[in-house]
């Protein structure tokens, strides 16, 4: 039984549809294309409003299901014939709006195909309506096949227009022209889909149970949902999650259905206690069972045949003999009789012991190095950053990150402060002080010790000590304030690479590098870029000494962390460059204030220094017959087509994979993935870390968008987006991300959905909330040029972005707004979310609000006194501070209950979030606002609403 939702409404005189004109749109591809938008329909507002006056529009939800009676109120228009064998539509939800091509845009913006439509707001009847018939088109057509294949050259598009507005809902100052006559009810915002309600059935049908990964292509619980996940074949949804979990069996199919396919591979995701780490196989000196032909790796997928002497590859078919040692016998079904006792043949994912033929010039490697460079210029010793960063050090050298059986790290440690010259520290465990080497010739950086920079900390534990004691005292009187980078990278590379190991700097900075220097930068943040072709450039590096310094560190497996405490622009494009290329982490703290800022930045520290990281690696995706990886988003550098390197890749670290078609796929074998990293681990062993999945394929287009996964969707068109404003201009992008969720469901309804009035919207079940969630995409400041925010913020977001595995990016595109208010203190479950929109808040309320960066408390004007006495303690709202950073420690059951949800928040995110009070009505109520993402945005965003019914009006005119 389908349960659909519609809003009838009468339908306004539009223009008729652009004629044949435009240029055909451009086939499916990677890079994102440009859009060619549609002209808008020019009625005056006036007359908008007196049309309306004249009508009733009514909301009322129907439930269609068998052996109901037609509804006479429905017409059954659709354009698509039915004939033939077809597989049922999935569950569908509708929505009647006014047809897409009749909503008018504001008079002041004419270009784009999104322009923020003057939508009547819809009215809703007051009084509930009676029950209504189901419309009997709505009911599962069994055994009829989708019309005619929609495909993307027939859309008709008008010619580009000229114009500098920006082209999606709303991004314009100002927002939409009023319209005359009396006041319109809002559409109701209860009734359009919900993230919220979306997140929350998950929980109920799939939270808390075991998730088994026995079955090919599968649709895993979403990424909000808690489950312990076993691994029975294919690789857990941690390590990757797909846009689809069933390929289109054609490329033709793939370009009708323009859903892009892809997987976001996380392969060295945190796994929770309570399930399983991976296994370790170990063939000695024989090292992993290969495919002789693709090389692919031994694995659940290969077939054994003959009594057992031979295997044939699941990906390229060949047939390849099984080494001697590897012999086993094959039981009564043809599986190995040992199948369950070898990872490699019954989980998704294991790890091998590599031999000396995977490890650079074939020497077993070295453990890594972390080498500390701290930025001693006057600033920096002024503020007390550097006394906080040494003192933290004492304590922090204790906690490197070790193998579970050892007893201490095998990490070695060094030390380098820098201003505009270079100071090497040797703290050999023999010396009874720290000698001191200075390298002012920064054109041409060379290391000046070899023994004793890089120790190890529990030997050389006392002199460290006295260095990172004396260190402080020893720049106190400086008054040098200029600063180099790029040479302070360099110095880095050279002591690993002298010491023939991989490794991570960690670089403490503060300021624009504009000391005579390679890498030397200058202020080239200029507003007046923004909403040009030009504005690509603010994200694209300055220089190019930075893109081969990147190169050579990921060559020579050296990892930058950057921890950035900018007052003022850095151009976070330029030196964040290294960081991004080297699979390192960027972390900012904007006007950085010891007593207010250190417990975040510490704690970030902390974790940075402790987790889970695989070091001088190398990725390698490899696919069965008929599609292969053809594009690569992440912290990573591409010397080929195939091979991703990154110098370290951490738990946090994914990267997002785009497949092609190459030829067709088969239903009964389906198409199987195998992701391989070689790294180095923390001990120094070379490794090899495998993941599989196997997805299904189908040529019924209905059974792709069933598969979908609206979360991975999101993180692969933010990234792909992300990486296409380095070449294109904004408004381009933008376009082609409205245009691109128009086609998607455009096909769907044309191909998989039940006949209906084209003024109905209707979206498949998987992705009902793929335009709120684009929407929220739109409107995220990396695709907004507006004056007001700062471009290096843009360049951090997008530099974040393009890393984050698909939990992050779900939290960090539509963030998580908890009512405090209504905390349960008997039982630990954290409250409901509640929807991103200020009509959810209420004066009474408090709202956690938290998007993976941002956290914050918002208190209503009549919070009630006893929740404010039990975390501020003080009487009133009105005696609340805001400069407050931190809540006061308090013992009593609310304080203890709000702290435990913020520790859960936390520990589920990479970066530490700073904690930000904010009282209803008072200034900075407009920072928290930006984060209520089905609003209209203060930078001109158009609310979800808005954005719908622009999308319902591009896939009618897609239909048309």
């Amino acid at each position: 039984m389908t349960c659909s939702l519609f809003f009838v409404s009468a339908k306004f005189q539009g223009p008729p549809p652009p004629s044949n004109t435009g240029p055909s749109y451009p086939p499916y591809s990677h890079q994102l294309q440009p859009a060619y938008p549609n002209t808008a329909s020019t009625a005056p507002a006036a007359q908008l409003a007196n049309q309306l006056n004249s009508m009733q529009i009514n909301s009322y939800v129907s439930c269609s299901g068998p052996g109901t009676t037609p509804s006479p109120r429905m017409s059954s228009g659709h354009p698509a014939s039915f004939q033939g064998p077809q597989s049922p539509p999935p569950t569908q939800q509708q929505m009647a709006l006014p047809p897409g091509s009749q909503i008018p845009p504001p008079g002041n913006n004419i270009n784009g195909p999104c322009a923020q439509p003057s939508l009547p707001p819809m009215a809703r009847q007051d009084g509930t309506p009676g029950p209504v018939p189901p419309n009997p088109n709505l009911q599962q057509l069994s055994g009829q096949p989708p019309g005619p294949g929609y495909h993307p050259q027939q859309a008709n598009y008008g010619p580009q227009m000229a114009g500098s507005q920006l082209s999606y809902p709303g991004a314009f100052p100002g927002g939409p022209a009023q319209l005359s006559g009396p006041q319109q009810k809002k559409l109701d915002p209860d009734s359009i889909p919900s993230p919220i309600q979306v997140i929350e059935n998950d929980k109920a049908s799939r939270g808390g149970q075991v998730y088994a990964t026995n079955t090919r292509g599968q649709v895993p619980p979403l990424v909000t949902t808690d489950c312990v996940i076993q691994d029975q074949g294919h690789a857990s949804p941690r390590y990757i999650r797909c846009t689809t979990y069933c390929f289109p069996s054609s490329s033709d199919m793939a370009k009708q259905a323009r859903v892009p396919l892809a997987a976001v591979i996380q392969p060295f995701a945190t796994v929770l206690p309570n399930e399983t780490p991976l296994y370790v196989v170990n063939h000695g000196e024989t090292g992993p069972i290969r495919c002789n032909r693709c090389k692919a790796y031994m694995c659940p997928f290969m077939q054994f045949i003959e009594g057992g002497r031979r295997y044939q590859c699941g990906f390229c078919s060949c047939i390849n003999d099984v080494p001697p040692f590897f012999f086993q016998h094959l039981d009564h079904i043809g599986r190995r009789i040992d199948h369950y006792e070898r990872p490699e043949l019954s989980l998704g994912s294991y790890e091998y012991v590599a031999t000396l033929d995977y490890c650079r010039n074939n020497k077993p490697p070295k453990p890594p190095a972390y080498i500390f460079m701290i930025d001693v210029s006057y600033r920096n010793i002024n503020s007390g950053l550097v006394k906080l960063i040494c003192d933290e050090l004492k304590t922090l050298l204790d906690k490197l990150p070790r193998e579970e059986q050892e007893e201490a790290s095998a990490i070695r440690v060094g030390f380098v402060t820098y201003n505009k010259v270079l100071h090497f520290f040797n703290v050999k465990s023999s010396l009874a002080q720290p000698q001191m080497m200075v390298v002012s010739d920064v054109g041409e950086v060379f290391v000046p010790l070899l023994d004793g920079f890089l120790v190890n900390f529990q030997e050389s534990r006392s002199i460290i000590n006295n260095l990172l004691d004396q260190i402080p005292e020893m720049f106190a009187e400086t008054n040098e304030s200029e600063t180099i980078f790029a040479p302070v990278i360099q110095a880095g590379m050279e002591a690993l690479k002298a010491a023939e190991c991989a490794g991570k700097l960690f670089i403490f900075h503060s300021s624009l590098p504009t000391a005579e220097a390679p890498g030397k930068l200058r202020n080239r943040d200029d507003k007046k870029l923004l909403n040009t072709d030009k504005e690509k450039t603010l994200f694209q590096p300055q220089v190019n000494f930075y893109e081969a310094l990147a190169r050579d560190c990921v060559a020579n497996g050296c990892c930058v962390d950057l921890f950035l405490f900018p007052n003022q622009y850095v151009d976070v494009a330029s030196m964040g460059l290294v960081t991004m290329y080297t699979g390192g982490t960027l972390y900012k703290y904007n006007n950085f204030q010891v007593d207010a800022d250190s417990p975040q930045f510490l704690s970030d520290l902390r974790r940075d220094i402790e987790k889970k990281t695989g070091f001088d690696a190398i990725m390698r995706v490899r696919t069965s017959t008929g599609f292969r990886a053809t594009d690569f988003f992440g912290a990573i550098y591409m010397n080929n087509t195939t091979d991703v390197e990154m110098a370290a890749i951490d738990c946090d670290k994914a990267v997002t994979v785009e497949f092609k078609h190459d030829d067709k796929l088969s239903e009964d074998n389906g198409a199987l993935i195998q992701c391989a990293v070689l790294y180095t681990s923390i001990s120094g062993q070379r490794r090899l870390r495998v993941h599989n999945i196997g997805l299904n394929c189908s040529s019924q287009l209905a059974d792709i968008y069933k598969s979908c996964e609206t979360d991975a969707l999101i993180n692969f068109f933010a990234k792909s987006a992300f990486k296409a404003i380095l070449s294109q201009p904004l408004k381009v992008v933008r376009e082609i991300l409205v245009n691109q969720t128009a086609h998607m469901l455009a096909c769907y309804r044309k191909n998989c959905a039940s006949p209906s009035a084209v003024s109905q919207l209707i979206l498949p079940d998987a992705m009902k909330v793929l335009p709120v969630y684009m929407n929220c995409l739109l409107k995220s400041c990396v695709l907004v040029g507006r004056p007001e925010i700062p471009t290096d913020e843009r360049a951090f977001h997008r530099q974040l972005v393009t890393s984050m595995g698909v939990a992050d990016t779900q939290v960090f595109f539509y963030p998580q707004l908890l009512p405090i208010h209504s905390l349960d203190l008997k039982n630990d479950a954290v409250p409901a979310a509640v929807r991103c929109s200020e009509e959810r808040l209420s004066e009474g309320g408090a709202f956690l609000l938290a998007n993976g960066l941002s956290l914050f408390l918002w208190l209503g004007v009549s919070t009630p006194p006893e929740l404010i006495q039990g975390l501020f303690n003080v009487p009133s709202f009105a005696h609340i501070s805001t400069e407050a950073m931190s809540l006061p420690d308090l013992d009593n059951p609310f304080a203890k209950k709000f702290k435990s949800i913020l520790k859960h928040i936390q520990s589920q995110r990479p970066y530490t979030m700073k904690l930000m009070i904010v009282k209803q009505r008072e200034q900075p109520e407009m920072l928290f606002r930006q984060f209520l993402v089905e609003d209209k945005s203060i930078y001109g965003g158009a609310s979800y609403v808005d954005f719908l019914c622009c999308v319902h009006k591009e896939i009618c005119q897609l239909l048309s």
